[in-house]
């Protein structure tokens, strides 16, 4: 196996119900992780504010 040659530093922040705050390499703020209607309809319930999914970061992020 070879040398570790990076490792992520990543702090999240658990907020209230499906929010959290992700506060990753790169940038000066944290990045605001939720659910937008798409996914709360799926699971019935509802959202007072949309924030992009989780599910949405890993498929840009592997789509890149």
């Amino acid at each position: 196996m070879g040398d570790v040659v990076y490792t992520s530093k990543v702090r999240i922040e658990k907020l209230e119900g499906a929010d959290r705050d992700a506060w990753v390499p790169g940038r000066d703020e944290p990045v605001r992780f939720g659910i937008h209607s798409g996914i709360a309809d799926h699971y019935g319930r509802e959202v007072d504010e949309e924030h992009t999914a989780t599910l949405d970061y890993v498929v840009a992020a592997a789509a890149g």
